[in-house]
């Protein structure tokens, strides 16, 4: 009886694990994130997810609508280029009591109640025709912040690709976790199982089964908190896409992370003097504080102005010898000035002056930053490529280890606590093999974004 007994164990433990093997893992893992969703359900790739995202995603569309803003402001009128054309029209009423004395007869004439009117109708014209290079470096400034607003919404576009591909990869792992600690449930699992049965014929002792449901136990709370896991990195990605449907599961291609070996360390470092988008920030800042010296220097040349105007002036008289007048004309003038003292202008030179330093300052101190970013950042990507060869190599051993001692446990060679051991060390190499997969993502990811070739995950 007990020999049939352990052929039957033998023989379902032989299936589980063929189910939630290794070999089987995609599988499974569809499934997974199957479950509550319907079979024709849209598959996402990293690709689709940031397409969605870079198209719904609402801080995006923020920004792209402060980057068209700033273009709209870049124009020949704002700088002050063209002239002014205002349609003015008016009238004036004047109710009066007046007493006029004549010169030659010496005698007084009152008026009371004498009211005058005046309507004016005009277009006129104002044209600032120099004014010391301050419109001409305007509409440099505008032109200027305008690039800067595309340069604004490139990084904000490059941090959430970064964000979205880290949350992605995050979402990767957090199911293949969830599917380790299935897989380490199913064999706490069998382990109870083989407790009870020996139990029953009284091969073990009651303390053994009781060690063998705590651990059982233990692995399903571990199993259900990895799901509550699973479900907020769902949650951030729907989110990130601007999903209405925050808790909706997102079905994923990928069921592994995969890294990549072939970064080149020279070539990232070049791109990112090159193509940087926050080294291209502060050269156009330094620029704009360069622009804003010119404008407060162009106080120092003279200004010529042009003013012209075409319009009719009626006026109607109570009691003047002209009745009725009415004008028609054209007129013109040209305003020629020169600011001979401005007590502001020193010290806003020398700020402006000051300013420009600040900025190139700055420049030097985000590249320096930067350099340290990016030898920290390969760094740690060369050595968790190190450690994910190790931690692989260490996953066959680890699970001809297990398997080796629930054996022993059947036949009763080794106690609970061994095969637990083994157990543990099985899923812990597990563990370390998708943490240093993640963690070599990210750090691919953080050199990409600092290299500039972040868009390649659009490719």
């Amino acid at each position: 009886m007990i020999v049939n007994m352990e052929k039957t164990l033998n023989k379902r433990f032989c299936e589980q694990i063929k189910v939630y093997g290794r070999i089987c893992k995609p599988f499974i893992l569809l499934l997974l994130i199957g479950m509550g969703g319907k079979a024709s359900a849209q598959i996402y790739t990293l690709k689709d997810c940031l397409e969605r995202g870079l198209q719904n995603n609402y801080s995006l569309r923020i920004v792209h609508n402060e980057e068209q803003i700033s273009k709209n402001n870049a124009t020949l009128g704002n700088a002050g280029y063209l002239p002014t054309v205002d349609f003015t029209a008016g009238y004036t009423g004047n109710l009066d009591n007046t007493k006029t004395e004549s010169r030659e007869t010496g005698l007084s004439t009152t008026n009371k109640g004498v009211y005058d009117q005046t309507v004016e109708v005009g277009v006129n014209l104002n044209w600032t025709i120099f004014d010391g290079f301050n419109i001409s470096t305007t509409y440099e400034r505008l032109k200027e912040l305008a690039r800067q607003g595309e340069t604004s919404t490139r990084i904000a576009i490059e941090d959430f690709i970064a964000n979205l591909a880290a949350e992605y990869f995050n979402y990767v792992q957090q199911r293949v976790r969830l599917e380790n600690y299935r897989y380490a449930m199913e064999l706490s699992r069998e382990r109870l199982r083989v407790a009870e049965a020996n139990l029953l014929v009284e091969k073990f002792s009651g303390l053994e089964y009781q060690l063998a449901k705590v651990d059982f136990n233990a692995d399903s709370a571990q199993y259900i908190t990895q799901k509550q896991l699973l479900q907020t990195s769902c949650i951030r990605l729907n989110q990130l896409m601007a999903n209405d449907k925050v808790e909706e599961t997102i079905q994923i291609q990928d069921s592994i992370i995969k890294v990549r070996y072939n970064l080149n360390r020279e070539e990232l470092w070049n791109s990112t003097l090159l193509t940087n988008a926050s080294l291209l920030q502060a050269d156009q800042n330094t620029k704009l504080a360069m622009l804003d010296y010119k404008i407060v220097n162009s106080r120092n040349y003279p200004y010529l102005r042009l003013n012209t105007g075409y319009g009719y002036t009626f006026n109607k008289y109570d009691v003047n010898a002209t009745s009725k007048r009415g004008n028609l004309g054209f007129n013109a003038g040209i305003t020629i000035g020169f600011n001979i003292f401005d007590g502001n202008r020193r010290r806003e030179k020398r700020n402006a002056s000051l300013t420009i330093k600040n900025r190139r300052l700055e420049r030097q101190d985000l590249e320096l930053s930067l350099r340290s970013d990016f030898s920290d950042l390969w760094q740690a990507y060369r050595n968790n490529l190190q450690v994910l060869e190790l931690e692989r190599q260490n996953l066959a051993p680890a699970r001809e280890n297990y398997d080796v001692s629930l054996l022993h446990y059947k036949t009763g060679g080794i106690s609970g606590f061994e095969v637990r051991e083994a157990h543990k060390s099985l899923i812990d190499a597990e563990e370390r093999i998708i943490t240093a997969e993640y963690n070599t993502k990210i750090c691919e990811i953080s050199l990409l974004q600092i290299s500039g070739k972040i868009m390649e995950y659009l490719k």
